[in-house]
């Protein structure tokens, strides 16, 4: 029942992490700011997830060192892989910029343009 409860809660805090860090991927602007979200978070997500896993696998499985190596390789390469992708980005300086990610204005968004402002226009 306790090993329920803490796999539960490594499940979630896995999810949360990995969700707050593709949503940072996809919504800062900057390459450099893209890169730390998900490094950061995401491999936090996952490696709870794997924790998760791994709990689950030695309480109710026998155990698997599975889970490990895949923690720990993620561990390793992540940090090398963003301190890579952040030194390309600081020797592209003359490249031009990313574009930026897409807006949150969708169909639904009242746009308040400068064409709007003034007084309210009424339809006959």
């Amino acid at each position: 029942m306790i090993w329920d409860i803490v796999i539960s809660v490594c499940l979630v805090i896995g999810a949360i992490f990995t969700f707050v860090g593709s949503i940072g991927l996809l919504k800062l602007d900057t390459p450099m700011k893209r890169v730390h979200a998900p490094t950061k978070a995401s491999t936090l997500g996952v490696g709870s997830l794997l924790l998760a896993s791994m709990i689950h696998a030695f309480v109710y499985e026998g155990g698997s060192l599975h889970e490990l190596l895949i923690m720990a390789f993620l561990f390793v390469t992540a940090p090398i892989s963003a301190n890579f992708i952040s030194k390309v980005n600081l020797h592209r300086e003359d490249v031009d910029p990313t574009p930026p990610p897409p807006g949150d204005r969708t169909w639904s968004t009242f746009d308040t343009g400068p064409a709007d402002v003034g007084e309210p226009h009424h339809i006959d």
